[in-house]
C-alpha cells in the first residue's frame, strides 16, 4: 500500500448547506498530511467521514486500503482518532484509563497493563499514572488522549486540532509526540488552526474552503506560490512618508505601510536591493528600528489563498 488515504470526490450535505463540495486527497503510507482552513470549511466533517463516523453522499474514500463505505469495521480496525476535545475519563487515574481501553480491546488483563505502562512511559506521564485524570492539565490530558489511541497501534491516526486551548510549552510537548509516532511508520492527517503547528510537523499541506481543496503541496512549495521574500522595515511613524519615497524604486511592487511604522517590500533584486534600500534609508535620514528579510510564512500563504477566494 503506497496511499495510506485516498480520497476522490467526496461529498457530503447537512440539510441546506454542503459541507464538502468534491474533496480530493492523497496520503502516503508514513507521512504527515495537514489540512487547513476557516472555522467551517469542512475540515472536521472530512476526518468524520474517514473514521467512518459520517456516511458521505458521494464520492469515494479508502483508509489502509478499505473502504469507508463498504467496509467500515476493517477501516476502524486500522485508524485512531483524538477529536478537539480530549475523551478521558476524569474519575479514573491515567493506568485506569489505558487499561480499560487495552481490555475493551482483548489485549487481556496482563497484556493491557503491559501496554498501558509502555504508552505511560512513552508519553511522559508515568508520574502521574495513578493520579485521577481531572487532576490533570490540558497538556497531560491531550498526551494521554493521545495514548489512548495507540492502545493497539493504529496504521492511520486523525488528530482534529489537537492543539487547541494548549500552552506554547505543551504544543511543543505534543509536537514531539507527534514526530515520534510518525518515525514509527504511522500515517497522519492533522487538522489545525495554527499554521506553525502544520508548518512544523507536515509533509504536504492541504488548504480547504468552502468544502473544497483550494491547494495542496509541500508547505515550501506553497510558500514559493504566494512570492519570493520581503523587506520588512520599522521606522518612526513621523518618517513614512520619506520611507516610501526612499524605498519605492528598489521595490518590485509598492511597498505598504502598517501601523506602528512597519514597511513591508518585495525587493527587485534581493542582494543588491538590500544594500540599495538601506544606503537609501540612510541618505533620506530615515531613523530604522528594525531591517530584516523575511521568507513567506504558511500564514501568509492562507490569508493569499482564502483572501484571494473572498474576492473572487
Amino acid at each position: 500500500m503506497t496511499q495510506a488515504i485516498e480520497v476522490t470526490g467526496l461529498r457530503k450535505r447537512y440539510r441546506d448547506s454542503e459541507a464538502l463540495c468534491g474533496v480530493d486527497l492523497a496520503v502516503p503510507a508514513g507521512t504527515v498530511l495537514g489540512l487547513l482552513g476557516p472555522n467551517g470549511a469542512g475540515k472536521t466533517t472530512t476526518v468524520r467521514v474517514l473514521a467512518t463516523l459520517l456516511r458521505p453522499d458521494a464520492g469515494t474514500a479508502k483508509v489502509a486500503g478499505f473502504d469507508v463505505v463498504r467496509s467500515p469495521r476493517e477501516v476502524r480496525a486500522r485508524i485512531g482518532l483524538a477529536g478537539q476535545y480530549a475523551a478521558v475519563d476524569e474519575l479514573l487515574t491515567g493506568a485506569e484509563n489505558l487499561v480499560l481501553l487495552g481490555r475493551l480491546l482483548h489485549l487481556g488483563g496482563r497484556g493491557a497493563r503491559r501496554r498501558a505502562a509502555e504508552l505511560l512511559e512513552q508519553f511522559g506521564l508515568t508520574g502521574a499514572a495513578n493520579r485521577p485524570v481531572r487532576t490533570y492539565s490540558g497538556g497531560m490530558r491531550r498526551r494521554l488522549d493521545i495514548a489512548s489511541c495507540l492502545v493497539v497501534t493504529p496504521e492511520v491516526l486523525f488528530l482534529d486540532e489537537p492543539t487547541t486551548g494548549l500552552d506554547p510549552a505543551s504544543r511543543i510537548e505534543l509536537w514531539a509526540t507527534v514526530r515520534e509516532l510518525v518515525r514509527g511508520g504511522v500515517t497522519l492527517l492533522l487538522t489545525t488552526q495554527y499554521l506553525e503547528e502544520a508548518d512544523q510537523l507536515a509533509d504536504r499541506v492541504a488548504v480547504i474552503a468552502g468544502g473544497r481543496v483550494i491547494a495542496d503541496g509541500t508547505p515550501d512549495e506553497l510558500k514559493r506560490k504566494v512570492g519570493g521574500e520581503r523587506l520588512e522595515v520599522a521606522v518612526e511613524p513621523r518618517d513614512v512618508p520619506v520611507a516610501l519615497a526612499a524605498l519605492a524604486r528598489f521595490a518590485a511592487e509598492p511597498p505598504v505601510a502598517g501601523e506602528g511604522g512597519r514597511i513591508s517590500l518585495k525587493l527587485a533584486g534581493t542582494l543588491d536591493g538590500i544594500a540599495s534600500a538601506a544606503a537609501a534609508l540612510r541618505s533620506a535620514g530615515v531613523d530604522v528600528t528594525d531591517f530584516a528579510l523575511r521568507r513567506p510564512s504558511l500564514d501568509d500563504v492562507f490569508l493569499d489563498l482564502i483572501g484571494r477566494r473572498a474576492s473572487g
